[in-house]
């Protein structure tokens, strides 16, 4: 296993998730999906945070470890995640791919293909299509502009490019 600390970042449908994954295999690192930790999935209704005293003992565990792959759009709750991670990759997907692929999980998700925690409807899909589209042309780039990170960052917009730019290997330590 390689000691490496990555966090990845990108709007909804940016492709977070599936580069975490595939990342954790090539460098034997688990990964955490953030959306497991800021969302009560034990709710009955769709959208309702977990306990903040909960996330931020969580995101400690994690944090605590000596190797991790974390990927989430959040910003402001997970800063120490930033601050402990060796590399920040940032997802710029087009827009348009990202809203194709925030339509196609939500149709898998009802027709039941793929297994879900979370209890979407369509009115959910849409808000978090408004919300994804500022995200990604003002919240982001607003972040990166104004980051004590960029040190830290590799950007991308094809999620695949970071496996050229990550590879295996023992210059993260051992």
């Amino acid at each position: 296993m390689i000691a490496i600390k990555i966090h990845i970042i990108g709007g909804s449908g940016s492709g977070k998730s599936y580069i975490a994954a595939l990342l954790s295999q090539k460098l034997h690192i688990t990964h955490y999906d953030l959306d497991d930790i800021f969302w009560d999935h034990r709710s009955n209704e769709y959208g309702v945070q977990a306990p903040e005293d909960e996330r931020n003992r969580q995101l400690g565990e994690i944090i605590s470890l000596d190797a991790w792959i974390t990927e989430g759009v959040y910003r402001s709750w997970v800063e120490p995640i930033f601050a402990a991670a060796d590399k920040i990759v940032v997802l710029m997907t087009p827009l348009p791919v990202q809203e194709e692929r925030i339509w196609k999980r939500y149709e898998e998700r009802i027709a039941g293909a793929v297994p879900s925690k979370k209890r979407e409807k369509l009115e959910g899909i849409h808000n978090l299509l408004a919300w994804n589209k500022s995200y990604n042309l003002t919240k982001l780039p607003h972040l990166i502009r104004n980051w004590a990170y960029t040190d830290k960052m590799i950007t991308v917009s094809d999620n695949l490019d970071i496996l050229e730019l990550l590879p295996a290997s023992s210059s993260y330590g051992e």
